[in-house]
């Protein structure tokens, strides 16, 4: 069919037939274009695409496994969009409406709120080495003052947190226990991907890992502990303004109101520095009882803001 009959037949623009038969041909379905005086798109005879035994459940899941920015942060955004046409392509006509429901009705939007983190630009060699099950020797900078280390990686699986694109992988020379580090990519200063496959684990479980190591960095930062007396709207908020493990914690172990309606509680923080940041938010629902340097600091807040304030 020519263009121009493909066109009224679907009732779209002649420059939208060209541009899906380009992307079908991309996707691997045989559309091509005959050029000329009779020419016109053709598929080739006989070819066909089935899906059986699909419910319109089971599609609808399948258009939302994806997350657009962190498959385009990957360099796989053209390939997730083949895969989509082809699958979209190959289902029976009463579940042709599936893709765009499930797009009208879901959206993942990872990155945290107010933040714009840039895309590492390691991203997309770091998640080719992922696919390949390639060996990497790559430089790390672990802080913004600490010098570069240089590493042979094995890369086992990427993690996409509030934004940042973590690395886990296992460190080959390795000898003790938990071979498996975190590595944030921005931080990856050079990564060069070898020729050389190694064998992965078949035991290792990526969400498993990450679950694992995402409550031992939680618990590994709260190396100090600060005694707060809250009202029942300070209680209800805590866990908001503090990390919310230690919250419930606290809150589950600080006993019964006094007869003001006050609960004493016992939490864990990262430092005092942090406390007084996070605890600020509370206002005066929250008086901090210890350590005397940090109920000093509230103090000090008290009598400036009273000044500030007073007419």
């Amino acid at each position: 069919m020519t263009g121009a009959e493909l066109a009224r037949e679907l009732e779209v623009s002649e420059r939208t037939v060209a541009r899906d038969a380009q992307a079908l041909s991309e996707a691997g379905v045989p559309v091509y274009a005959d050029r000329g005086r009779v020419g016109g798109y053709r598929l080739v005879g006989g070819y066909r695409t089935r899906l059986t035994g699909l419910a319109r459940s089971e599609a609808e899941a399948l258009f939302l496994s994806g997350v657009p920015g962190a498959l385009r942060e990957m360099g796989l955004e053209d390939a997730a969009s083949a895969a989509r046409l082809k699958v979209a392509a190959a289902l029976q006509p009463a579940l042709h409406d599936t893709p765009r429901t499930a797009a009208q009705r879901f959206h993942l939007d990872a990155p945290a709120w107010f933040s714009e983190p840039p895309t590492p630009e390691s991203l997309p060699t770091v998640a080719e080495a992922v696919w390949d099950d390639r060996t990497v020797l790559a430089r790390y900078r672990r802080g913004p003052a600490d010098a570069d280390v240089e590493r042979t990686l094995e890369p086992y699986g990427l993690v996409l947190k509030a934004g940042v694109w973590y690395l886990c992988a296992r460190v080959p020379e390795h000898t003790g226990p938990g071979p498996f580090r975190v590595y944030r990519v921005d931080r990856f200063a050079s990564v060069q991907v070898s020729e050389g496959r190694f064998t992965r684990d078949d035991t290792f479980d990526l969400p498993a890992f990450w679950a694992e190591r995402a409550v031992q960095f939680a618990r590994s930062i709260l190396r100090a502990e600060i005694v707060v007396r809250l009202s029942a709207e300070g209680a209800r908020r805590l866990p908001y303004a503090v990390d919310p493990v230690a919250a419930r914690d606290a809150l589950a172990a600080g006993g019964e109101p006094d007869d003001q309606g006050l609960v004493t509680v016992t939490l864990a923080v990262e430092s005092a520095e942090v406390a007084h940041t996070q605890l600020a938010a509370l206002g005066a629902e929250a008086e901090v009882l210890a350590p005397p340097e940090l109920r000093a600091r509230f103090a000090r807040d008290a009598r400036r803001l009273t000044a500030l304030y007073t007419p």
